[in-house]
């Protein structure tokens, strides 16, 4: 992506870079991680291929979202990121993009989305007001609670329901082990990604789940992945799968091993390289899924 993106907008204009870093555009592991769970929605309320407008709907939507996630992230953050080695070269923390334009920005990437809701229904809007709600607060989180990731995880996974309600307009009950799943998912693996930032949020007063868990850290990491296997175990039953997804849930069981084996030492460039990972945790569960329903 950034061969693709970066290079040719970076000469249509001089600050153009600074804005795709804002959005991380340059850096799509959030892209990812918001859109196997999507995708996996998708597929599970179809029943196999979803309408392909909708699907051309969500996957928009989930670029334009995690990009507008990143915005009013960093505008929370703009007093603290220069404080953090992880986070001090932001376009926000050096000025190189000002809080006005950076709320601006997350302003235009919120309409963008809403107006994709125009090719779903009333049910799905809904559902993405909650969504709204959720990515908004979650940045400010982070001053009042030491679960942010909680909150992340919250909305992370409302593309999950408004999956089903785009494609069947319901929302069955199984649904919501998906959006279980997920949530923990999305718990174990920003607290992978707060243990890089654990020094620098300990200073600077940022709390995260990485700080209260402390010496418990990656057994709890540990439970919440089993929880998570657990979970999508059920929506396999539920929802009547073959081989192919026991066989993406293996997968991803052999990842969530190697992360461990990554965070052993609690080393920070290590920790980050198992969040990293957990991109193909969520590719190998779609792809089983993908299979199950194309052979199984």
């Amino acid at each position: 992506m950034s061969g693709l993106l970066i290079k040719p907008l970076s000469r249509l204009h001089p600050r153009a870079i600074d804005f795709i870093q804002l959005m991380r555009l340059d850096r799509p592991i959030g892209i990812y991680l918001l859109l196997w769970p999507t995708l996996c929605a998708l597929w599970l309320a179809a029943g196999g291929v979803p309408d392909l407008l909708l699907l051309a709907v969500f996957v928009t939507g989930v670029v334009l979202m995690r990009a507008a996630g990143c915005a009013i992230n960093d505008f929370a953050d703009r007093k603290v990121d220069g404080h953090v080695t992880r986070t001090r070269n932001r376009p926000l923390a050096t000025g190189k993009v000002s809080p006005r334009e950076t709320l601006l920005v997350f302003a235009i990437l919120v309409a963008l989305s809403a107006s994709l809701l125009l090719f779903t229904n009333l049910l799905t809007f809904k559902l993405s007001l909650v969504a709204l709600a959720l990515a908004t607060v979650y940045p400010f989180c982070k001053r009042f609670t030491f679960y942010p990731q909680v909150v992340l995880g919250a909305a992370y996974s409302m593309a999950i329901p408004m999956a089903f309600a785009a494609q069947t307009g319901e929302l069955p009950v199984a649904l919501w082990l998906l959006y279980i799943a997920n949530l923990l998912w999305t718990v174990a693996y920003d607290t992978e990604y707060a243990m890089c930032d654990r020094p620098d949020d300990l200073v600077i007063g940022v709390k995260s789940t990485a700080i209260v868990f402390g010496e418990a850290d990656k057994l709890i990491i540990a439970l919440l992945q089993g929880l998570t296997l657990l979970c999508l175990l059920l929506v396999g039953s539920r929802f009547e799968l073959g081989a192919f997804y026991y066989l993406g849930l293996v997968a991803m069981l052999l990842s969530f091993g190697w992360q461990h084996w990554l965070i052993r030492d609690r080393e920070p460039q290590a920790c980050l390289a198992a969040f990293l990972s957990n991109h193909w945790s969520g590719l190998l569960v779609f792809a089983g899924l993908v299979l199950d329903y194309r052979l199984g």
